[in-house]
């Protein structure tokens, strides 16, 4: 649903608005007015491509869960589930070990609330994270969920920082410097950057995974963050549409495209640390999903769906190599003091 009409009067009303508040309405609109997923969607996420996705993340969840003991009344919670199609894999990966926990979905969207419950039909549901269980150890996983949540970008002005905006020009949106200095809100290391230079932070991811850490902290449990994004400090716009598999301007419909940004892990990293957990390490999907035996799994699928062999092979491909999957998204572990280092992160 196009909410374009509806900032165009605001702007003109009011002036322009920042990127920020522009990207939280463009997805708030867009993600509660249907299932953005699969090939009649607008984009493919990794547990669509391959059901071996949500199998390496259940089996990681499973042994951390195994090295704590088999707590018997950890939950597994899933932020941002998607169909439920991970969660519906994990947990079955899950189970042949013993480790059958009771489910928590953080999920708005009544599009995919429906399509999650035809999968996942025992699971409970929630609006946000605060009303998950607080007296239970967590197995979470948070998949392309972080890259969706609103940035805030600062860019340098010929006379300083300044709050990068979204007005009109015309009936066109375009990015715009604000009028108030926010020179004070910079880290030192980019306040001398050439005019042009744009900084993006994410409060509600940090928020987000500030409160998971602190949860971990005093629940115990363990975590996956997985997304694209980046673990070094960069600059420049990451601000991106998707629509019908197709990258489009993302100020050219908003509610219209799904509107996502690179995640800074390296931030996250420290706010996580902040909140008290440990922060386990970051790395590729495809080295995650290598050290987790997808290759092991991609073959013995191949040996009992002969047909589907090359359908694995391809999956397998898209997940894991670095000019595909593998690379770019990375995959951030987080767990409680007691908890294990986690496989794939226990390497030096």
């Amino acid at each position: 649903m196009s909410i374009a009409p509806r900032l165009r009067r605001l702007i003109r009303a009011t002036g322009p608005v920042t990127v920020q508040a522009f990207m939280a309405e463009a997805n708030m609109a867009y993600y509660t007015t249907r299932d953005p997923l699969g090939v009649t969607g607008d984009f493919i996420t990794a547990p669509e491509i391959s059901q071996m996705f949500g199998e390496m993340i259940g089996l990681w969840l499973a042994a951390m869960w195994d090295g704590a003991g088999r707590p018997a009344d950890a939950i597994y919670v899933e932020p941002g589930p998607g169909r439920g199609t991970l969660a519906a894999d994990a947990l079955r990966a899950m189970a042949r070990f013993g480790c059958t926990p009771q489910v928590h979905l953080v999920e708005s969207s009544p599009v995919l609330i429906a399509a999650q419950r035809e999968r996942v039909p025992a699971a409970q549901w929630h609006d946000t994270l605060a009303t998950v269980p607080q007296d239970r150890p967590l197995l979470l996983v948070a998949n392309e969920f972080l890259d969706a949540l609103p940035v805030r970008q600062l860019v340098r002005a010929e006379h300083g920082w300044r709050e990068r905006m979204v007005g009109l020009e015309g009936e066109r949106f375009v990015a715009v410097a604000g009028d108030r200095p926010m020179d004070a809100a910079v880290p030192a290391r980019w306040a001398d950057a050439p005019p042009g230079t744009i900084i993006e932070t994410c409060p509600g991811a940090a928020a987000v995974v500030a409160e998971i850490a602190g949860r971990l902290a005093r629940q115990g449990g363990a975590a996956l963050l997985i997304d694209y994004g980046y673990d070094q400090p960069a600059t420049g716009s990451s601000l991106q549409a998707v629509q019908g598999h197709r990258k489009v301007d993302p100020l050219a419909d908003p509610g219209a495209a799904d509107l996502t940004a690179l995640v800074d892990f390296a931030t996250l990293a420290g706010v996580a640390r902040a909140g008290g957990a440990r922060h386990l390490g970051t790395m590729g999907q495809g080295a995650f999903l290598g050290a987790m035996g997808i290759a092991a799994r991609a073959s013995a699928l191949a040996r009992a769906l002969p047909d589907r062999a090359e359908l694995l092979a391809e999956a397998h491909q898209r997940l894991t190599a670095p000019d595909q999957m593998g690379t770019l998204f990375r995959v951030m572990g987080l767990a409680g003091a007691d908890w294990p280092a986690g496989i794939g992160f226990d390497k030096p």
